[in-house]
């Protein structure tokens, strides 16, 4: 026999290999007809794999994460199962489960696949999906493996084969279909009941510009027909929201391929609503004690080999520049962190002087791949609102409350009510892919679990996403439309000050090493504004947008009286511009309100004469007249 151990702290006996869905049968049918899979030991695992040890056990339904990338997963399989019967002879590259669906990266062997044929390839996946057939993990050699593929003559799974261990090696099956896969999936394809497939593009193999183009195609499914309409819906919506659109209509922004993809151009309209962003959180952070600094935009590459960037990102970032000066190599700089190291010890510091914090709205360069290019939430070139503080490890615990708190205030002060905190630790089964000891990590985490519970934060935690440097907590936001970003992130680094040799003289007249906190509550000022963008749909709270109101003259008449207005309105830093061109009211009432700007100030004879204004507020019409004083006070207590 052995014991399992489920979430509310319950253990129950069962024979050794019973299965997760053999524990969801045991307590309710019900509960079994909604498992997708299994979490075991922390680890998720197919719902009918065995279980032979003691183990925690946590069922996974659609109301998880971990639940819908499974099924998003296996909804991948049955589309390349779909394929395969559709284009005979076609290769499969990888097929990831995303945030929302999936994709399948595919060549197609010179034949075309477009968007005209997802409808037959739709009702081929719902023909399979029907079958019921059921998802089979099989443990297979790597030469076995290997004599698979080359008999379907596929090299791009020969390739993934190569870089895997012989016994660690997996393929499952449904239906007519195998894949390389490293699992889970959901018990078997009657799980899925409605399907779209959302758009196809290319991608390079590997991501990589040199090898070859493959079909990328994305789809989503879900459980119910009426869920997937109510997506479709939303995805409507989010077409309305998009920040690239906005940013072009409103002005905000723009790229040009002249200057380089990846590379915005703020415009002034969306320079006045960055700058104050900006001078929003740099006057909190004034009042915190925060010291601001600036640094330069490149350093020397030594500086990233110290600090472990140029190891980690090196290779996939911006490569180096050479100077005239024989062996002398320079970086565009991918983090804000060595600088700041480099400020805290340029002199010696004393325990008194702790925490220091310094804060840059210091901008970064990576290189992304030209596929992975989306508007400013991801791009080439962005500026972080990033601070470090520089502390004693007695003082870590009330320096994290201190940022978390000022983030709930930033995330407050934008409308994001709705967030949860992720605890981002190291995956304990990749150590290598982090640098520091193992008891600087256990006492990094634990500050970060610590602080997060005394702040009462609603928490999740994932293995495995952890900066290399040290473990994060990472604020994933929900919009509008109910999707999650990650914005602000705050981090607990025990490593660069060592790495960087970093020391304080402490009461005892000893050096000591201080902790580093690294901190964004804005995340990347691109990705927040558009991120914010699209929460708001471009209608941006009314102490930030970029003009707060049209003043509108019925003619050309009024044109005196309407500037009289804005000097008035001026005085009161209330900001805004006049619409002096010869086109009816009506006109000008249109176009405003497709700018999004939050109030419209009409002014003809009568409110000349009366010494007032027109009020209507976008969305909205009619307000009535107001006097031009009552006005001012009116509108200072909306801000």
């Amino acid at each position: 026999m052995i014991n399992i151990t489920l979430p509310d702290g319950s253990v129950r006996q069962y024979e050794t290999g019973t299965s997760a869905m053999d524990v969801a049968k045991s307590i309710s049918e019900g509960l079994a007809r909604n498992v997708l899979a299994a979490k075991v030991n922390g680890e998720v695992w197919d719902a009918s794999r065995p279980i032979n040890a003691d183990a925690s056990l946590q069922l996974l339904t659609w109301d998880s994460k971990e639940g819908k990338n499974t099924f998003w997963h296996s909804s991948a399989h049955l589309m390349a199962e779909a394929l395969e019967a559709l284009y005979p002879g076609i290769k499969f590259g990888i097929g990831p489960a995303l945030d929302n669906g999936f994709y399948y990266d595919v060549d197609p062997g010179g034949r075309q696949i477009s968007s005209e044929d997802f409808k037959q390839i739709e009702d081929k996946i719902m023909e399979l999906a029907r079958q019921g057939n059921e998802y089979r993990r099989q443990e297979i050699g790597k030469e076995e493996a290997i004599a698979f593929f080359k008999e379907k003559g596929d090299e791009y799974k020969l390739e993934l084969l190569e870089e895997l261990e012989d016994g660690k090696i997996t393929f499952y099956h449904q239906g007519n279909f195998t894949d390389l896969c490293r699992g889970p999936h959901i018990p078997d394809t009657g799980k899925i009941k409605a399907v779209k497939l959302l758009k196809i593009g290319g991608a390079y193999w590997r991501g990589d510009d040199s090898r070859t183009q493959l079909t990328r195609i994305y789809g989503i499914t879900f459980q119910k027909q009426k869920e997937l309409t109510e997506y479709l819906e939303l995805l409507e919506e989010a077409k309305k929201r998009d920040h690239r659109k906005l940013g072009e209509e409103l002005e905000l922004f723009m790229f040009s391929e002249k200057v380089g993809a990846g590379l915005p151009i703020w415009l002034p309209k969306g320079t006045a609503l960055r700058t104050r962003l900006e001078n929003f959180l740099k006057d909190e952070q004034l009042k915190q004690g925060y010291q601001p600094v600036i640094t330069p935009h490149i350093g020397k590459k030594d500086l990233y080999v110290t600090s472990g960037h140029y190891e980690k990102y090196g290779k996939d970032s911006f490569q180096p520049i050479h100077t005239p000066r024989e062996g002398e190599e320079f970086l565009l700089k991918p983090m804000n962190c060595p600088h700041h190291c480099e400020i805290f010890g340029h002199r010696p510091r004393s325990y008194k002087e702790l925490p220091v914090r310094i804060a840059e709205f210091g901008t970064v360069y990576r290189y992304e791949m030209s596929g992975e290019l989306h508007g400013l939430t991801r791009v080439r070139g962005f500026t972080q609102d990033d601070a470090h503080l520089f502390c004693t490890p007695d003082q870590v615990k009330q320096e994290f409350l201190g940022v978390i708190s000022l983030t709930l205030m930033v995330l407050k002060k934008l409308g994001f009510e709705n967030y949860t905190a992720q605890i981002s630790l190291r995956d304990p089964e990749n150590r290598e892919k982090y640098i520091g000891s193992d008891e600087n990590w256990e006492k990094a985490e634990r500050a970060i679990i610590e602080a997060a519970a005394e702040a009462g934060l609603t928490t999740v935690t994932e293995l495995g996403e952890a900066a290399f440097y040290g473990p994060k907590l990472d604020f994933m936001v929900k919009d509008a439309l109910g999707r999650s970003w990650q914005l602000g992130t705050i981090q607990v680094d025990y490593n660069l000050p060592e790495r960087f040799d970093l020391t304080y003289i402490g009461s005892d007249n000893a050096p000591h090493r201080p902790v580093m906190i690294h901190r964004a509550p804005f995340g990347s000022m691109e990705r927040f504004i558009g991120v914010l963008t699209e929460h708001c749909a471009g209608k941006f709270p009314l102490w930030l947008a970029p003009e707060q109101y049209l003043l509108l003259p019925i003619s050309d008449k009024y044109l005196d009286y309407a500037k009289e207005v804005q000097d008035t309105l001026a005085q009161h830093d209330i900001r805004g511009r006049i619409d002096d061109r010869t086109e009816s009211i009506g006109r000008k009432i249109r176009d405003a309100e497709v700018s999004k700007v939050p109030y419209m100030l009409i002014v003809g004879e009568k409110e000349e004469e009366a010494k007032a204004v027109g009020v209507r507020k976008q969305g909205e019409g009619d307000l009535g007249a107001k006097s031009l004083g009552d006005f001012v006070g009116w509108f200072k207590e909306m801000l």
